[in-house]
């Protein structure tokens, strides 16, 4: 572990939130693979800003260990957090993340209700038809309905 990953993996235990976040921020941009795990770990963090930040980092540092951390990370109570996860998983492109994606059509924030069709579509499993279908059509939000809609073209152009 490069010295600078190391010290800022030693940040993550400060009881400072901002010295936490900011460790996280360095983190995701280090494009260092010593620092998935300790990121992986931030997303238990108590300040809802940490693992907002530790979910988005994780998507930038293109590893798919990650994947099992951010599908957990689907139910987190914060908002920003889900969002964040999900981001993330659009970013590594996993399929294991399919059906928790499709479950988070049906969350209260169409923030991510949109963000979880828009990676759906670009996963491009058809196990996600039904329930895209299904948000397509009744979802109170149009942006929601439309980013269904283009997720069930890209996976049927798939098949």
């Amino acid at each position: 572990m490069a010295d600078d990953t190391a010290s800022l993996v030693a940040a993550l235990e400060s009881p400072t939130v901002k010295t936490r976040r900011d460790a996280v921020l360095r983190l995701g941009k280090s494009g260092s693979s010593d620092a998935v795990g300790p990121l992986i770990r931030m997303l238990s963090d108590r300040h809802h800003d940490v693992r907002t930040e530790a979910a988005a980092a994780l998507g930038k540092l293109d590893d798919d260990r990650a994947v099992p951390a951010l599908i957990e990370a689907l139910a987190d109570s914060e908002p920003d957090v889900r969002a964040g996860a999900v981001s993330s998983l659009g970013r590594l492109k996993d399929r294991r993340a399919t059906l928790p994606l499709a479950r988070c059509l049906e969350d209260t924030d169409d923030r991510i209700r949109a963000g979880a069709a828009e990676v759906l579509g670009k996963l491009g499993d058809p196990r996600a038809a039904g329930p895209l279908e299904r948000v397509a059509r009744n979802d109170p939000f149009s942006d929601v309905r439309d980013a269904a809609e283009r997720a069930l073209v890209r996976i049927r152009k798939r098949a």
